[in-house]
Formats: structure tokens, C-alpha cells, sequence
């Protein structure tokens, strides 16, 4: 894997790139990210969605499935302080991008991470090998919040998220259309198809067997 990064940083710090077309600097990223995912042994997933769609239990029952490692980035955030202060208005960190993708750059380099957050664009493409995207109904997602105790304006600015598919938009903007895939996420008997769906997508792409070593 150090192979590929002492190539990427050497193409991206010449001057050579710099004169190359958009298309074919896009294209160059494209095969840096693939070359990535083939000698990663163990994929890295980020499962996103709007808060109360079920992010934080997917993740966690596909980890337990899958032996891979499940990183909240909520609770990263707040335990290693990740963040810029508190947002009283939005009631929550005012996390720092940058401050995040250094402190999981060598994690995810290694492969073999599920990586649970609300927003998607911040994070490097090529990172990921699969975009989970879990949507959740109106009505359903609006009883969640409010039994989570959210303010009218915290409820109103999700539940229009949801509704205009903001998650959905911002995946499929900042990754490969072809890696992005949304899943219905209303109830537990669709939780437990999207953990066999995922399951099984984990071990037919990546050969791996019924019993993993836990990445540490």
C-alpha cells in the first residue's frame, strides 16, 4: 500500500500534473483508487444517512458480523477532540475535517473499516469501496428524532434532508456512482436484509471466510 501512496504523492507533487487535462488528471485518480481497493485485503465501508436512520446499529451489528472495525466518528470527534467548539444553535461539535481525515488516515490505509457518520463529502474517495446510504420513511424517521428529544428546528432541518435526499446527492457527487448504494432502513426486519446484503457482499467480493480475525 506505501507504494501506491510514494506514487500518488510523487504524480501530485510534479509539475507534469499541472499540465495535464481535467479528464485525465480525473482519470488518474480513478485508477489510483481502484489499484487502492485491489490491494486492500479487507474493504473499507462508510455508511451514511441522515441522524435516526439506523447508521450507528448497522455499523455496529456488520462489524460484529464481519470482524471489522467499527469507527463512529461522532464519538472519535468528541473523544479526541476533533472538533472546532460547540454549535448551541445546531446543538452539536462543529467537527474539523481536516483534524478527522489525519486521525484516521493510517486506519483506513489498512483496510477492514466501517465508518459511521452523517455526512460523506469531507473524506477522501479513495478510501472507500463501498457508499452505504440509509434512507429511512418521513413519518418513521420523524417518531425516531423525537423520541431522541430533538428541537423543532433540529427535527425540521433532518427530516427535510431526508425528504430531498441530501445524503443521497451528496454520496453520489463525491464517489463513483457504481460504489454508492442506498438502502431502505425503516425497520428492524430491514435492518437485518441490509446486514445479510452487506455480509454477503463483504465475503463474495473479498473471499473471506465465515470466521475473521478482528483487525486490531
Amino acid at each position: 500500500m506505501s507504494v501506491l501512496t510514494d506514487l500518488a504523492s510523487f504524480l501530485f507533487t510534479n509539475e507534469f500534473v499541472e499540465l495535464m487535462p481535467v479528464s485525465k488528471v480525473t482519470r488518474l485518480i480513478r485508477l489510483l483508487v481502484v489499484l487502492r481497493a485491489m490491494v486492500r485485503k479487507r474493504p473499507n465501508i462508510l455508511v451514511t444517512g441522515t441522524p435516526g436512520t439506523g447508521k450507528t446499529t448497522t455499523s455496529s451489528a456488520l462489524a460484529e458480523a464481519t470482524q471489522l472495525r467499527h469507527i463512529n466518528v461522532g464519538d472519535l470527534v468528541k473523544a479526541k477532540n476533533l472538533h472546532d467548539g460547540w454549535d448551541d444553535e445546531l446543538d452539536c461539535y462543529i467537527i474539523n475535517e481536516d483534524l478527522v481525515c489525519d486521525e484516521l488516515e493510517d486506519t483506513m490505509e489498512e483496510g477492514g473499516n466501517i465508518v459511521d457518520y452523517h455526512g460523506c463529502d469531507f473524506f477522501p474517495e479513495r478510501w472507500f469501496d463501498l457508499v452505504v446510504v440509509l434512507q429511512t420513511d418521513n413519518t418513521v424517521l420523524y417518531d425516531r428524532l423525537t423520541r431522541r428529544g430533538y428541537s423543532e428546528s433540529k427535527l425540521s432541518n433532518n427530516i427535510e434532508c431526508e425528504i430531498f435526499q441530501t445524503l443521497l446527492e451528496e454520496a453520489k457527487e463525491s464517489y463513483p456512482q457504481d460504489i454508492v448504494l442506498p438502502l431502505k432502513s425503516d425497520s428492524i426486519q430491514d435492518i437485518s436484509t441490509n446486514l445479510s446484503t452487506l455480509t454477503e457482499w463483504i465475503r463474495r467480493k473479498y473471499r473471506l471466510p465465515d470466521t475473521l480475525e478482528k483487525p486490531r
